[in-house]
Parts: C-alpha cells; sequence; structure tokens
C-alpha cells in the first residue's frame, strides 16, 4: 500500500464537503510539524453551486474516487461526515487518521486513536478555517473562496439555525481573503444551485441526499433549495414515482425530501415511504398528498433530521 492519505467529504458532495477537504489537504501538506502526503479526492461529481464557486476561483473538481483499496490507500481523513453509510465504499476497511465535522457522530467507530474536530458550527470549513490560523499557514485566495462557500452553502449565507455566532466573522474574514463581497457572491452562488427545471426526477431527489439508520430503519433525506416551491410541486407526481423506484431499488423504509425556498426560509417536506405517521409526528403537521408546509424550516442537520430521530425512537 502507498503511504498516501485520501482526504474527503461525503457521498453526494456538497460545496462544504469539497472545499473543507481541498482546504484541510493543502493544510495537511503544508504544516510546519507533521506535514503529510496527502490527496484530496472526491466521492462523487460536482454539484451546481459546487461547480459554480470551483469556476469562480479557477479550481478543477478533485478526481472522483469509489474505493481507496483500489488505489493503493489504506489511511484517510474524512471532512465533513463521519456516519460510515455516508462515506467511501470501504470505509470500514480503512484506518481512519482523523475526522473534521460538525454533524452528529452516528455509527462510528475505530480500531486506533484519531485526530478528531468536531464542533456545532456552521460548516466543517469553519473549522478548517481556523486550523489554518492555528498554524499560523497563509491561506490561498481560492482556497480561502472555497471554504467561503462552503460556510455560505451550509448556512444558506449565514440565515440557517445551524449558523454558530463564530461563523459570522470566519465568512468575513475567508471573503476578504478571497476578494469577494460577501452578500454579492453569496447569493449568486447559492442561486446558482437552485435550476432544477433541466433536472429529471431521479436527479433532483439524489442531488444532496443521506442515509440515516434510525431505530433499525433506513431513511434516506433528502433536500434542494430552490426559489420557487410552487415551481418543484407542479412536479410533485414525477417526483413521488421517482422516489419510490429509488424506495424499491434500495431497499430504504422511507425517503423524506426538503423542498427549501432560500429566499424566504421555508420548506415543502415531501414523504413516500412506511412511515408518514412516523413523519407527521416529528413535525407535528398534516401530510396531505404526502406532502406538507415546514414554516421556517432550512436545516436538515437541526431542523429535520433530529426530529425524525426522535419519532422514529418513540
Amino acid at each position: 500500500m502507498s503511504d498516501k492519505i485520501f482526504v474527503f467529504g461525503h457521498q453526494k458532495p456538497d460545496t462544504d464537503a469539497i472545499g473543507s477537504s481541498m482546504a484541510f489537504s493543502y493544510l495537511s501538506n503544508h504544516r510546519k510539524n507533521m506535514k503529510l502526503n496527502t490527496e484530496v479526492v472526491a466521492l462523487g461529481p460536482a454539484n451546481e453551486e459546487t461547480q459554480f464557486a470551483l469556476d469562480t476561483f479557477g479550481l478543477e473538481l478533485p478526481r472522483i474516487v469509489t474505493s481507496a483499496k483500489a488505489e493503493g490507500v489504506d489511511t484517510v481523513i474524512l471532512t465533513d461526515h463521519n456516519e460510515f453509510q455516508q462515506s467511501i465504499s470501504d470505509i470500514e476497511s480503512l484506518t481512519i487518521m482523523g475526522v473534521v465535522d460538525h454533524h452528529r457522530i452516528a455509527n462510528f467507530h475505530t480500531a486506533s486513536p484519531l485526530f478528531m474536530s468536531v464542533e456545532p458550527v456552521g460548516s466543517a470549513s469553519s473549522i478548517v478555517y481556523r486550523k489554518f490560523l492555528e498554524e499560523g499557514l497563509e491561506i490561498p485566495k481560492a482556497l480561502a473562496g472555497m471554504m467561503l462557500s462552503g460556510l455560505i452553502s451550509d448556512t444558506l449565507l449565514l440565515k440557517s439555525p445551524t449558523t454558530h455566532p463564530t461563523d459570522f466573522k470566519v465568512a468575513e474574514e475567508l471573503a476578504e481573503i478571497a476578494g469577494v463581497d460577501l452578500e454579492t457572491y453569496g447569493l449568486a452562488m447559492l442561486k446558482a444551485g437552485t435550476n432544477l427545471a433541466s433536472k429529471t426526477a431521479e436527479q433532483l431527489i439524489d442531488i444532496d441526499a443521506k442515509t440515516f439508520e434510525l431505530n433499525g430503519k433506513k431513511v434516506r433525506v433528502a433536500q434542494v433549495n430552490t426559489v420557487d416551491i410552487p415551481e418543484v410541486l407542479e412536479r410533485l407526481d414525477e417526483i413521488k414515482s421517482a422516489i419510490s423506484a429509488y424506495i424499491e431499488a434500495g431497499h430504504f423504509d422511507d425517503f423524506v425530501l426538503m423542498i427549501t425556498d432560500i429566499v424566504n426560509s421555508n420548506s415543502e417536506i415531501v414523504e413516500v415511504g412506511t412511515d408518514a405517521d412516523k413523519v407527521e409526528a416529528a413535525f407535528n403537521f398534516k401530510l396531505e398528498e404526502g406532502h406538507a408546509f415546514l414554516k421556517g424550516a432550512v436545516s436538515r442537520k437541526k431542523q429535520v433530521v433530529p426530529q425524525l430521530t426522535d419519532a422514529f425512537n418513540d
């Protein structure tokens, strides 16, 4: 096996998964002490929002891999995730050297000690940025832009309840290094990810989707951003049909789709599966034709997954 270490974010990578892994790999390779031989890789293609960020800062998406062992690599560092079902296909057989994350810890175990930085902040990129400061290492402009993009994406331009008080200063400082106006760039980037009309229903429900094990049930929770929820709901029958096929193919028990209005900070929840009663209990609403409005909900991590976890455990 090679002495190379892979650094990567989760499957179906979003902007924070890509930005945090790119920046942390650079940091790891340029530390004053304990320099590592890492390569940043991606576990899937870039979505339109992420591609906008990459294009803006003149960067290429890291090469896509599906197995570390197949590449001769047996040691990895994870960013923006820790749950094994969201990671690389052979994660169970790899040595996890480190984790940089801002999500819950679940379905995670290692045979050896590791470096682990997990904080309840708005993005994994926020954590990586502070690690640059701790090292006293200059941040390349393009990587500052990618970390800023990850923070903007995960906090919906600092409007999400997942935004930590420290994230505002982080965003300002990264925007200055990246040479962009925070509000102007942030809104343009978010809007770049809302072009759903050109996507098939199958693509739409898989843009940003994660699997969660909830009390023995296999639940897929997906999210898409838009500026027009009614326009997406016009395709409801097509979307529900695609979800049903996805459930059957992936042997899921339930599928929850968040259609999030990034301008007004609300979501429509679409549910397909065997546990509609659990979903209704989670959000204290009544599903009509498989969907319901959820006022003020924009964060899957804070406003959907914890509530579903509680409901499925009752």
